[in-house]
């Protein structure tokens, strides 16, 4: 009697188990949405100046981190400890930081990537409203990345749900604006990768021509080489579609790819081959098209860290996959890399100095 009562326990047990993951499961995939490509985008606090031809400018790109990565900070998708940000407080402080950086390099143009409006792994902090409040001289454009439902890993420490994107601020006039979706996996991976997509703005220069700026933050985590060559594809396909137009473009943001050739060289870091550290595909872009890089081996500042561990200068694993994509009549004449030694998130802004021939 006793081992059929603990049979029928064993049983009810699993039926319950087994509905719980599955209902779990229906939630995830029946909430998991993708926003449809070509969305028009409203700018917010559109300033009424146009850029000005042989004028020099600053443009800053920024991947955020969503405000959770102190340098004590590991996460778990790169086999660290953490998934959540340490506290709301942490959050705040590491975007007052990165405000404070944005607010002393000043850019006339500014590219943040990874920034939350609402999450639980950014303890929901909103972001967007943070950093667009300090920033006022700006014209702001906002473009969501993901939308992801709650994702209940790691099983100790949920990640979560997050709503993340693409901010972007230029002390100009935007005309138009448009969200376009990236190609992603089909499979169950979608739901670890989130969506992706690129915002693109059209800003005036008073010479009657058009500066198109483009925000991207590609895809980490896919092993599929092959949706991340159709992320670059779709990327490509339209800047050559604007530059035919007679635009100027820039583009900017993280790659996850690397972007400078021996990179395991330069930073002495060892050939780690992860999903996000594969070659820059150069013999892909169009013609018209370069990627500035100037003196940035000589000076071995990485952008980003990989988040196995804490920051351990000298010791953690370190590369660049931030940085510009210009049409050549765009003049870069400095590019660098700001060392904040990784003290507000896993990046490094990358500076770009430039003027529109």
């Amino acid at each position: 009697m006793k081992i059929k009562r603990l049979l029928k326990w064993l049983i009810g047990f699993l039926g319950i188990a087994i509905f719980i993951i599955g209902s779990y499961a229906i939630y995830v995939f029946a909430a998991y949405y993708r926003l449809p490509d070509h969305i028009i985008l409203n700018p917010n606090n559109n300033q009424p100046v146009k850029l000005q031809p042989h004028r020099q400018y600053t443009a800053m790109t920024y991947n955020i981190g969503y405000g959770a990565y102190p340098p004590k900070y590991s996460f778990f998708m790169d086999g660290g400890k953490y998934s959540l940000a340490f506290s709301r407080h942490a959050v705040e402080k590491n975007m007052a930081g990165i405000i404070e950086t944005a607010n002393r390099v000043a850019p006339d143009l500014a590219f943040f990537q990874e920034i939350d409006v609402n999450g639980d792994r950014s303890r929901h902090v909103n972001e967007v409203r943070q950093l667009t409040k300090q920033t006022s001289e700006y014209s702001s454009l906002y473009g969501q990345n993901y939308d992801s439902p709650y994702l209940f890993y790691p099983i100790t420490e949920p990640i979560g749900r997050a709503k993340s994107g693409l901010l972007t601020l230029v002390k100009a006039h935007i005309n138009t604006a448009t969200r376009y979706s990236l190609p992603i996996d089909k499979g169950i991976s979608k739901l670890t990768d989130l969506d992706r997509a690129f915002t693109a703005a059209q800003v005036p220069v008073n010479n009657g021509k058009t500066l198109t700026i483009i925000n991207i933050h590609m895809s980490a985590y896919t092993k599929n080489k092959a949706t991340q060559r159709a992320q670059f594809q779709k990327l490509f396909n339209y800047l050559e579609q604007k530059y035919r137009q007679g635009n100027y473009v820039m583009v900017a943001g993280d790659y996850n790819h690397t972007i400078l050739k021996n990179s395991n060289r330069i930073f002495k870091d060892g050939n780690q081959k992860l999903t996000w550290t594969h070659p820059f595909p150069d013999q892909q872009l169009p013609k018209g098209f370069y990627r500035p890089t100037q003196g940035l081996k000589q000076a071995a500042v990485p952008s980003v860290r990989n988040l196995n561990t804490a920051y351990h200068p000298h010791h953690s694993f370190v590369t660049m996959i931030d940085g510009y994509i210009l049409s050549k009549n765009i003049k870069a004449i400095k590019i660098k890399v700001v060392n904040t030694h990784f003290k507000d998130s896993d990046h490094n802004p990358v500076l770009l100095r430039f003027s529109l021939k």
